[in-house]
């Protein structure tokens, strides 16, 4: 029984992983079953029978594409020794971020939340809920900053980290429209100063 579970499980991952480019670019709107089938090589009753519906493909795609970006975020800030460093991650990672993403389309939680804002709550909930995730890390970077004596005690914790949010997705809604990582690293350069700003 436990090899069958394994084995299920198995496939749900490889059709995630397979699937998790096609999401990432063409969207959930714009992903069609055959787009699936085509990819994994699997039929479209094999794909159906590991979930519900393709929504539920492209729920588990986001959480499989978010949880990659997150971790290798974490990943680089834990390298870093203090708060300045940790938060200044978010400058630099991002320049090398559309080159390097392994999913193919760019950021997962711009793409989802652009394109499902109004069609499909569920996507949108989930990427309201990367986003909060993401504001929360920042805040609390910031914070620990300023209790360490690294960033101004007066510091509007909640208005620097909505702002590196909406200048990292803005930066990269904009490179990715006009084809440019070069306009991506302008704004990411307002993201260091940002940072430099709130120095102590």
């Amino acid at each position: 029984m436990d090899n069958e579970l394994s084995k299920a499980e198995r496939t749900r991952q490889f059709i995630i992983e397979t699937t998790a480019g096609i999401f990432n670019t063409k969207g959930y709107a714009g992903t069609s079953l055959s787009d699936l089938t085509e990819a994994t090589g699997l039929t479209k009753g094999s794909i159906y029978g590991n979930f519900e519906n393709k929504e539920e493909v492209a729920l588990a795609v986001f959480d499989h594409n978010y949880s990659k970006l997150a971790q290798n975020i974490q990943q680089r800030i834990e390298k870093e020794h203090t708060f300045y460093d940790k938060l200044m991650v978010y400058a630099t990672f991002y320049h090398s971020f559309m080159r390097n993403f392994h999913t193919p389309g760019g950021c997962p939680i711009l793409n989802t939340a652009v394109e499902a804002d109004d069609t499909n709550l569920l996507l949108k909930e989930r990427a309201a809920k990367a986003i909060q995730k993401w504001k929360k890390n920042i805040e609390d970077l910031i914070q620990g900053g300023i209790a360490a004596g690294e960033f101004k005690t007066d510091t509007d914790h909640t208005l620097v980290a909505l702002s590196i949010i909406a200048l990292i997705e803005g930066g990269i809604m904009i490179s990715k429209v006009t084809g440019a990582p070069a306009n991506l690293d302008k704004v990411l350069k307002t993201v260091e100063l940002m940072i430099i700003q709130i120095k102590a």
